[in-house]
């Protein structure tokens, strides 16, 4: 390697730490300051207006599905301007949709500060920020995907504190304020001067579809089974964690723990996240996302069986919770591009989103409607029998990944001619 070409590799490294840096810290605050956000605000809000906790929880189900409905329209726009553009749009939505929150004196302006974020979340989250590393670095995207989810996993655990703190002394109101703020005079001014201004053309995808004996591409039927899995594992692991996310701190606090020790036991999924992906971050090059994926539905099934049976071991049952959703949040980002190759995968993922958002958008809603119904232990058994039926789910899509690879391997083997 010659003097120039190192100190271009070197270049591309730093400016790759750059951009992971800035993207993983924005995450941080974009996720604390909307998907966490009702987690510990959500009673406050309750208790100041008097709607019922069920209306409230369903701000954050309207801004879901908004997010959920623009996905594909902001893959399809990453692909074509970037992420950066994309990204600082996001920030400026979150920013103002947060303000308005703070504003709302009646229910239809709280539904309406909402959408706005829900709008904010669709620009601003994992997808968008997952499909810029994909646009720009390819397949090599994966391990800087992981990265950045290290950042995030330290979203519950920076903000549920700092969400408690603020909210004590501000009000839950003048929480919102301070992350609108924070999004305005933080985060946007990182997205519009750290990250790539341009956009290098995608890198050739390292997947190629198995080819038939007359040089078609592989049965269509196969791709849209694959993408329907795939959609749909990444949407019922989305759902599992939204519903924990929002009802944990209330389920602690049920069982009769104080709000401090809730907010201190929920705070430690956010440390078994970072762990789990530290561990993937060493390994990943050895395997395929596959494994990822099956490792984390095991992991959430197993602590989210052991919540749903009473397990006295609360701290254990959230740890494996914890390093599931970790895994969870890599394995969103990296299979598919493993799976359909980094030319469209904004596309891809902008497609894959919308189920996802969308299902989450409606399971905090009518999981509030199985605790007033069954109570939270009614809830928590429904949440097992959909993680151990997600397991199985991600085994189905182990066999069908590895079956068509063998049934790939002879055909590109074949000689020409």
């Amino acid at each position: 390697m010659t003097v120039t070409t190192r100190g271009a590799a070197l270049a591309d490294q730093s400016d790759r730490r750059i951009v992971v840096c800035a993207l993983g810290i924005t995450q941080i605050f974009a996720w604390g300051s909307s998907y966490y956000l009702l987690a510990v605000l959500s009673q406050p809000i309750a208790a100041e207006t008097g709607w019922p906790l069920s209306w409230v929880i369903g701000g954050l189900s309207l801004g879901l599905l908004l997010a959920g409905l623009v996905s594909p329209f902001v893959g399809r726009r990453i692909e074509r301007t970037g992420g950066r553009p994309v990204l600082a749009a996001g920030a400026i939505l979150l920013a103002s949709g947060l303000l308005a929150l703070a504003e709302a004196r009646s229910f239809p302006g709280y539904l309406l500060a909402w959408i706005v974020i829900g709008l904010g979340m669709g620009a601003g989250l994992y997808d968008p920020a997952f499909s810029m590393l994909g646009r720009i670095y390819g397949q090599s995207a994966r391990s800087l995907i992981t990265a950045v989810t290290l950042f995030g996993g330290f979203a519950s655990t920076v903000c549920w504190p700092l969400t408690a703190y603020l909210e004590a002394r501000l009000g839950w109101r003048g929480t919102c304020v301070a992350y609108g703020l924070l999004q305005l005079f933080f985060a946007l001014p990182i997205h519009l001067w750290v990250l790539p201004r341009q956009v290098p053309p995608a890198k050739s995808s390292a997947y190629e579809p198995p080819q038939t004996q007359n040089g078609t591409s592989a049965d269509h039927r196969e791709s849209k089974l694959l993408f329907l899995l795939i959609a749909t594992v990444i949407a019922l692991s989305s759902v599992l964690s939204t519903v924990m996310s929002v009802h944990l701190l209330t389920w602690l606090q049920a069982r009769g723990i104080g709000v401090s020790a809730a907010v201190a036991l929920g705070a430690m999924i956010g440390p078994s996240q970072v762990g789990a992906r530290t561990v993937e971050m060493f390994v990943a090059r050895f395997h395929h996302p596959i494994w990822t994926k099956l490792a984390s539905t095991t992991l959430v099934a197993t602590g989210v069986v052991l919540l749903s049976a009473g397990s006295p071991a609360i701290s254990v049952a959230l740890v494996l919770y914890g390093a599931g959703i970790g895994l969870e949040s890599i394995a969103r980002g990296t299979l598919p591009l493993a799976v359909f190759g980094a030319a469209d995968y904004p596309a891809v993922m902008g497609r894959i989103a919308r189920p996802s958002l969308v299902a989450q958008a409606v399971a905090p809603t009518i999981a509030a409607g199985l605790i007033d119904a069954t109570g939270f232990e009614g809830m928590l058994a429904a949440l097992a029998a959909l993680a151990l039926g997600n397991a199985l789910l991600s085994v189905t899509l182990f066999v069908v990944l590895n079956a068509r690879s063998r049934a790939s391997a002879p055909e590109r083997m074949r000689p020409s001619g």
